[in-house]
């Protein structure tokens, strides 16, 4: 297979038909069979029913994923962003290559830290962000981050909010509850879990205030809660209905446009 070909077969919008190259249908099943081979192994008894299994299966997976990283990084010079070694260099800090990267990295420093249990554990988990490397193979995603663009001041200024908030009901709290619990509302900053967890509208419980200016502040705090948690909730709903009316639109009118169909 030439580079022209592998190009083809490797890149999803070179490919010049619907849908997914063969390959990448391919690198897809395997991506979905790592990430679910990581969940597995977190199962202390399946480690011990298969000791050897899940070592074996991270070798083969990442001897896979390294060989199509080369493939990629030799066939990506057919795209003129990335010819020469400049564009190579490129490519490799782009975000899908580095997502790529990411997906390999962890099985290689594991051998590194095969003494610490809590790396381990970590690197074993960050195995399931390979799960991510599906993102370049959906339009839609590309189409959805064109959406977020759109929307980013509306969201920075929904966090800003929340932020104030947060802030303006912890120190109230602190104010009314620090001297009857100087262990839950002693300061700001202990009082912010309380906020995070009522404005979230989680409502653990372990942390209440008890007196009587304390429980009007809290159920000030409850009800904002609210409207905090569903300003980013219609913003990203409105980004969600704008990717995918864009979408059809563009189905559309390459439809309307193909002599062919």
């Amino acid at each position: 297979m030439d580079r022209a070909a592998l190009h083809r077969q490797l890149a999803p919008e070179a490919w010049p038909r619907p849908g997914l190259s063969p390959l990448n249908q391919l690198i897809c099943v395997l991506i979905l069979l790592a990430s679910l081979a990581a969940v597995l192994e977190t199962e202390p008894t399946l480690r011990r029913l298969a000791p050897g299994l899940f070592t074996t299966l991270e070798v083969v997976f990442v001897t896979l994923f390294v060989l199509e990283y080369l493939l990629r990084l030799y066939a990506v010079g057919e795209d003129p962003r990335y010819r020469g070694l400049r564009g190579r260099i490129l490519y490799v800090f782009s975000i899908w290559a580095l997502i790529d990267l990411v997906a390999i990295l962890p099985f290689f420093l594991g051998l590194l830290a095969h003494n610490n249990a809590f790396l381990l554990r970590l690197l074993r988990i960050l195995r399931i962000l390979r799960l991510s490397r599906l993102g370049r193979f959906s339009r839609a995603w590309s189409a959805l981050a064109e959406a977020l663009k759109t929307r980013v001041h509306e969201l920075l200024l929904s966090v800003g909010v929340a932020g104030l908030l947060l802030l303006f009901s912890s120190a109230c709290l602190y104010v009314v509850e620090a001297a009857d619990q100087p262990e839950a509302f002693g300061s700001v900053p202990r009082a912010l879990w309380w906020s995070i967890a009522t404005l979230t509208t989680v409502g653990y419980g372990d942390v209440t205030p008890i007196t009587a200016l304390g429980k009007f502040f809290a159920g000030l705090t409850a009800v904002a809660g609210i409207g905090i948690i569903a300003m980013p909730t219609g913003i990203l709903a409105a980004a969600f209905s704008d990717a995918f009316q864009n979408k059809h639109k563009t189905s559309g009118e390459r439809e309307w446009n193909d002599p062919t169909s």
